[in-house]
């Protein structure tokens, strides 16, 4: 029996290891429509490879995965993050868990991820073929199986076929799924950073607030961690988080909406008047451009001061009433405008897909063709940043080479 994967990225690769470690007398085919297998994961982690997470501190997956997350708690009874870290431990690469909960290998390097599943593919004589994009798929009338069409003309029979192409987000995706209608939720954008065209604000290009809360107004969005300041706006952590949740939000509205910055950690306003009130008794004859929270830059505290009217040659001990007021609103709702997205890296992501609906969520089989299957990004379900993406791509790649064993015995 031929098992046939259309797509040698992570959520593919992986799935290919397994089903020939489940099965070895299958003959399995992964078709990829570009020059390199798992370029994606080269490039991950800005070249790190962020592979999972410890999930530690997650007490919701509909924090970290805004789309699929039921569908990813059923399929971590087969295969969860701590199953992933073993995986891959076992196989002679070594972790490393930072203190933000990101698991890399200890080599910092993406690239002993891709030689060892390369490494694995060739051990278990998994068929890997590079520039074969496949245009169509098509079920026989008569028997179980599918016929693809690649993009130079050659067709290929296969009993079984596993999608895992990733984000549904180019015209030549779609069409390969015309053969075999699905349901699709539209692709788009997700983990951008936002265009602030604020002057004052992107001079302080390179600057860091490690706890910063970012919210859009009117909305239930909001998002905590670290906060970089752009040449183009801001991105970092928070932001990227941030426009994970609201990326259809944010689409229907062209990517041009109020920002709100909480600068003190998401502190209310009556904590950080609180605070303020502190600085002042203990400092009271000092200037307030020179003594600030220590959890913010100095050129950053210039800039709220001056956002909020504050010369910074006052007393602390002449800052109250209205001033003082100003002062707390900005630091807790520093407004901005946010006119436009920007693209994280290379670390592109889609939400939307196939939508969920038509799979069955034990198997990842399409309810609608038996024998076609789908893993990881072409289905609806995206991440934050922080190594759940890559997370979802394994737990998929794992459970749909579970389920083509079991279904589809050699």
């Amino acid at each position: 029996m031929l098992v046939t994967i259309i797509g040698a990225g992570a959520a593919g690769c992986f799935a290919a290891i397994e089903l020939k470690r489940l099965r070895p007398n299958l003959e399995v085919k992964v078709l990829e429509g570009g020059n390199r297998p798992l370029a994606k994961v080269m490039i991950t982690g800005g070249g790190r490879c962020n592979l999972t997470n410890s999930f530690l501190g997650v007490k919701s997956l509909e924090k970290v995965y805004p789309r699929g997350h039921r569908l990813m708690k059923h399929l971590f009874h087969d295969f969860d993050n701590e199953a992933t870290f073993h995986w891959w431990e076992n196989e002679g690469v070594r972790l490393l868990t930072q203190a933000d909960e990101c698991v890399f290998p200890r080599s910092q390097r993406a690239g002993e991820i891709v030689e060892k599943l390369l490494e694995l593919m060739r051990q278990h004589e998994v068929d890997l073929i590079t520039q074969a994009r496949v245009t169509a798929i098509r079920p026989f009338e008569e028997k179980p199986g599918y016929e693809l069409t690649l993009k130079d003309g050659r067709t290929l029979q296969s009993d079984v076929v596993l999608i895992a192409t990733g984000g549904v987000q180019t015209g030549w995706q779609r069409e390969m799924l015309e053969g075999c209608p699905l349901a699709l939720e539209a692709p788009l954008p997700s983990l951008f950073s936002f265009v602030i065209k604020n002057e004052a604000l992107t001079n302080l290009t390179g600057l860091v607030v490690r706890n910063a809360v970012a919210s859009l107004p009117g909305t239930k969005f909001k998002a905590q961690g670290a906060l970089l300041i752009t040449h183009w706006g801001l991105s970092g952590p928070a932001i990227l988080k941030l426009s994970s949740y609201a990326a259809r939000w944010m689409a229907e509205r062209d990517y041009r909406c109020p920002l709100s910055i909480n600068w003190m950690q998401g502190a209310t306003e009556n904590e950080v008047r609180e605070s303020l009130n502190t600085l002042a008794k203990q400092n009271p004859q000092k200037y307030v451009g020179s003594i600030h929270p220590n959890h913010l830059q100095s050129r950053l505290w210039g800039l709220i001061l001056q956002q909020a009217g504050i010369g910074e040659s006052l007393r602390w001990c002449e800052l109250s009433g209205k001033p003082l007021n100003r002062l707390v609103t900005m630091l807790t709702t520093t407004p901005y405008a946010v006119e436009g997205k920007n693209r994280f890296k290379e670390e592109f992501v889609t939400c939307g897909g196939v939508a969920l609906g038509e799979i069955n969520p034990k198997t990842l089989e399409s309810k609608k063709h038996p024998g076609l299957y789908l893993a990881g990004e072409v289905l609806d379900v995206d991440a934050v940043t922080g190594g759940f993406n890559l997370q979802a791509a394994w737990t998929m790649g794992f459970v749909a080479a579970k389920s083509i064993a079991a279904r589809h015995p050699d």
